[in-house]
């Protein structure tokens, strides 16, 4: 398998248009390490915080976070839980000694199990959704301690699913990889030279024993990548979907995710008053006052 090639097993296969997702490999390495390196520096910090998890999309950011801050700039921290696999901390720290940044490693466990003694009957859900925060609020907690902007891992094809977790790992500052898909993704990083231990695994947020992406979301990246960039990059609509090839009930299953997950990818809603409402009429960007 090549390192570019993401690997899935789960789906039929899809139809012959994998060229709709080939990128520039170069150009958008300058653009995303010019992004972070402003978006950092205008909001008045020097250094960012990731959160490694062994897996290929926080190995990528962490990779343009060091092109564009230097990797003495960047705070790697590894958040193990008790049973999360020891190879995604191997690979986590092969990772970050690659990139020649020094992590920190925090198991989270002790934290996430004294909120859930009193919760003994929480499923599985609900339990993964609490390590996701706590990963967070460790990584702002150094974030402060650091002076260092909490860069975001999560790429086109979770936000659109919806397959994150609201102040979770969704709640970074910033985020370079969140407008390319998970295939655009492997690319990228294979590009980049990342280990091919990163590369060749099966993508997994690791929040618990066996837990695979592709099996829970039921269809492979590799299939609804393809689905996604037409829907929602080229606006095309359902009868054109299925012209192109894709079966009708899994174009509805992903529409539906899209539609119900949208609540995950904006702001609050906030009541509206007055003329100017902060998340409607009053959005100044970031560096109105600069």
């Amino acid at each position: 398998m090549s390192a570019a090639t993401p690997p899935s097993a789960v789906g039929p296969p899809a139809p012959g248009d994998a060229g709709v997702l080939v990128i520039d490999c170069v150009l958008v390495t300058e653009i995303l390490t010019g992004f972070v390196r402003e978006e950092v520096g205008k909001v008045g910090f020097r250094r960012g915080v990731v959160g490694l998890s062994g897996g290929v999309d926080s190995a990528l950011t962490l990779a343009i976070a060091c092109r564009a801050l230097g990797a003495e700039n960047v705070v790697p921290i590894v958040m193990p839980y008790r049973t999360s696999s020891p190879a995604s901390e191997r690979d986590a720290r092969r990772v970050a000694a690659q990139l020649g940044a020094d992590p920190l490693v925090i198991d989270i466990s002790a934290q996430v199990d004294a909120y859930f003694e009193r919760l003994p009957d929480a499923d599985r859900a609900r339990r993964g959704n609490k390590m996701a925060r706590e990963r967070m609020s460790i990584l702002y907690d150094v974030s402060s301690a650091r002076h260092a902007l909490v860069i975001g891992t999560s790429n086109k094809t979770e936000l659109l699913l919806g397959y994150s977790t609201i102040h979770g790992d969704s709640a970074y500052a910033l985020n370079p990889i969140g407008d390319l898909y998970k295939t655009q993704v492997y690319a990228l990083a294979g590009h980049l030279g990342l280990p091919e231990e990163v590369l060749a695994k099966a993508p997994s947020a690791d929040l618990w024993e066996g837990q695979s992406d592709e099996e829970e979301l039921g269809f492979s990246y590799a299939l609804v990548d393809r689905l996604l960039f037409h829907m929602v990059d080229e606006r095309r609509g359902r009868d054109e979907l299925l012209r192109l090839g894709f079966d009708g009930g899994f174009v509805d299953q992903v529409a539906r995710r899209v539609r119900d997950s949208q609540f995950k990818r904006r702001p609050p809603l906030i009541a509206k008053l007055s003329q100017r409402t902060i998340d409607r009429d009053f959005r100044y960007p970031r560096d109105w006052g600069r």
